[in-house]
């Protein structure tokens, strides 16, 4: 447990991505087992108990400490986990701290009404960094600073390989991880996963830019509409379904309705929409369905859920993603002829004669839930990653108001000593109403710049939220608008993000909510497709 915290201790201050990778390649080699393959499951977020809760661990700091000082101090750590940490009032013991396995051996089999005290004797038995540690881990929410993808490729360096070639068998495994740990050292063969459904690692595309778009020849490129969905994986076999998303994380109890359309044996690469009737709707649609276990009978008539597919990556036991875009694409149609699964259709290629004409396209698909293009090399093979020079994305640009700063409330982790979460709103006659927030899109010296400004103009406070005095207008980017009867001003932004400070500009000359009215998308579908 000592050497686990060390690990998280360390990643916590080191900012290097490298360093990161560096740190959690030399845990995974030097740790025994199980110790390492319990580790890899919390970093990689595999880990979970049912039992343990964050209220409890906020029931034990409310009977150790004084509840008004611990509001105040989780209000300016901003984590739950650190906070009880570092106020945790120990009472002298002589037992050592829990071991990594016994820490989960009882979190899994302990019975409820125990959980409690046999946490706060691990806290009592433990320091500030190893109460942080086991904290973190009963949580399950470590935020160091490591992800899934940054412990894959620490094993990668272990067994001299790719971390897409740890990607392609991962899903097939489960903690300690023996097999696998087994295989990178050279004791064991690959792991196979037969015919588990395993995650395989996306295609992805670069940002199109001026300087690209010169050089592009039409003849050998293809379009497609890029929908304002999620990209995902559909994995059938023999072994089991899975609905992935493009991190790889499994979100097949979302949308069951998809679960059951594939009945099939193949893994198909597409766009998670809810669609009504043939007509795609906003994201704020999806954004109802999405992060859920489960979903109701109710919510899925609600916000039915389809499958715009983009290529097929596996036909049965076939692997085809060495084949060229355009054989892919035949292989495609030949399939969804063949099989027709009910919530699917085939997103279809745009015919253009020019990037000229693709443009004009493009600015034009702005009201159809549509955030741009995707343009792919007619002789691509579909490759794990992000390789410049074959997929391309044309995203169109993004819409903009200037809005008054409302309210402020601190971030969380780093920046939970900054006021960096923002209200901002539009005027509405002579009464400003609060349109969105946003918590990113500025420097960290934009970031300093508000934090001092909001401390000045503070007006009021509720909690952990400050109202501000209505003077600083700040310019909001967002990619679309959407009406919304969730809000008070009957409209929702997505992905709002502060574009820049415009201390030039007066509030009383902001935008009108009038003005965000008339940017809510319509739900018409483009024309020009094949």
């Amino acid at each position: 447990m000592i050497a686990f915290a060390d690990l998280l201790e360390r990643l916590v201050f080191t900012p290097s991505r490298n360093a990161k990778v560096a740190l959690l390649r030399r845990y995974f080699a030097t740790a025994p087992d199980p110790d390492r393959g319990i580790a890899l499951a919390a970093v990689t977020g595999e880990l979970g108990f049912t039992a343990a809760k964050p209220g409890l661990i906020r029931d034990l700091a409310a009977a150790r400490t004084d509840p008004v000082l611990f509001d105040w101090s989780y209000d300016y750590v901003g984590d739950l986990a650190e906070t009880v940490a570092l106020m945790w009032p120990v009472s002298p013991t002589n037992a050592p701290p829990p071991s990594l396995p016994e820490v989960v051996e009882a979190l899994e089999t302990a019975p409820k009404a125990a959980l409690a005290g046999i946490v706060a004797g691990w806290l009592d038995a433990a320091d500030a960094s190893t109460r942080l540690a086991l904290l973190k881990l009963i949580t399950g929410s470590l935020r160091v600073g490591a992800s899934a993808r940054l412990a894959k490729l620490a094993l990668a360096e272990i067994g001299g390989i790719t971390a897409d070639e740890v990607e392609e068998v991962w899903h097939g495994l489960a903690p300690p991880y023996a097999p696998l740990f087994a295989w990178l050292e050279g004791r064991g063969d690959r792991p196979d996963p037969l015919d588990a459904p395993v995650f395989r690692p996306p295609m992805l595309a670069h940002p199109l830019e001026a300087s690209d778009m010169a050089v592009l020849q039409p003849e050998h490129w293809r379009a497609e509409w890029k929908w304002d969905g999620i990209r995902v994986q559909l994995v059938a076999t023999a072994g089991g379904k899975r609905l992935f998303s493009r991190g790889a994380e499994d979100i097949s109890g979302a949308f069951p309705e998809i679960l059951e359309a594939m009945d099939f044996n193949a893994v198909l690469d597409g766009e998670l929409l809810v669609v009504r009737e043939g007509v795609v709707a906003p994201f704020a649609d999806l954004q109802q369905r999405l992060n859920r276990k489960a979903v109701t009978a109710r919510m899925m008539e609600q916000y039915p859920a389809a499958i715009r597919l983009y290529d097929l990556l596996f036909e049965g036991h076939e692997d085809v993603r060495a084949l060229p875009f355009d054989a892919r694409r035949t292989c495609l149609e030949a399939w969804y002829a063949r099989t027709r699964p009910p919530r699917m259709e085939l997103s279809a290629l745009i015919r253009f004669a020019s990037v000229a004409e693709l443009g004009a396209l493009r600015d034009g698909a702005r009201a159809a839930s549509i955030e741009g293009l995707m343009l792919k090399r007619a002789d691509s093979a579909y490759v794990a990653g992000r390789i410049k020079g074959l997929w391309w994305k044309w995203k169109r640009d993004p819409l903009t108001v200037d809005a008054v700063l409302m309210y402020a409330q601190r971030g969380h982790g780093k920046r939970s000593s900054y006021y960096s979460d923002y209200t901002f709103g539009l005027w509405r006659g002579d009464e400003l109403v609060p349109v969105g927030k946003a918590y990113f899109g500025f420097t960290d010296q934009e970031l300093a710049f508000l934090d001092r400004w909001i401390r000045n103009h503070t007006t009021a406070r509720f909690g952990p939220v400050r109202e501000v005095e209505k003077s600083l207008v700040l310019e909001v980017a967002f990619d679309a608008a959407q009406l919304s009867t969730r809000h008070k001003s009957g409209v929702a932004m997505r992905f709002p993000r502060i574009a820049r400070i415009r201390t030039d500009k007066p509030a009383a000359e902001a935008d009108r909510l009038e003005s965000l009215m008339a940017l809510v998308e319509n739900r018409a579908e483009p024309a020009s497709v094949d």
